[in-house]
């Protein structure tokens, strides 16, 4: 089972593309979708769905992951941040994925089986679970890989409910 993580955000969306085999996670891709500032807001959102449809085109995902948004002191940014995350599962709509949701104490609970770990906790994890030689950078990119072993974590369990 292929599934795709993603962190969502306007400047920069972390993605991250796993397979889990039995019990086993394999690393098949990861980085960040980055939007130049000072475009129009349409334009950011446009691309960040082109990029998106070419990134689910090559890495043939069958399930999303994407966080949830929490609350953010600045409204503004939060609004532009849910806006982005809209296009995100719009385009997991269109691309035919099931689309999940996870809050960031879901994310830290099911990669590292604590609610409250701190991020270079999860990153750790991340790393172990997935083999790698170094933490992956960006925080995004990580980040959206925890997204991804979380609900590969917990497919299972949603199937069941």
């Amino acid at each position: 089972m292929i599934v795709i993580g993603i962190d969502p955000g306007i400047a920069t969306t972390g993605f991250g593309v796993i397979e889990k085999i039995g019990s086993k996670l394999k690393l098949i891709d990861y980085g960040v979708i980055s939007t130049p500032a000072h475009t129009p807001l349409s334009r950011r959102l446009g691309q960040l769905a082109s990029e998106l449809r070419g990134l689910i085109g090559r890495t043939t995902p069958v399930h999303m992951a994407v966080e949830e948004l929490f609350f953010n002191t600045n409204a503004k940014t939060a609004l532009i941040v849910a806006q982005a995350r809209g296009v995100i599962l719009l385009v997991g709509e269109e691309t035919g994925l099931p689309v999940y949701g996870y809050t960031p104490i879901q994310v830290k609970l099911g990669v590292s089986g604590y609610g409250r770990a701190d991020k270079n906790q999860v990153q750790q994890m991340v790393k172990q679970l997935l083999n790698l030689d170094k933490i992956p950078k960006p925080d995004d990119a990580a980040d959206a890989l925890a997204i991804a072993i979380c609900h590969a974590h917990s497919v299972r369990l949603k199937s069941l409910a």
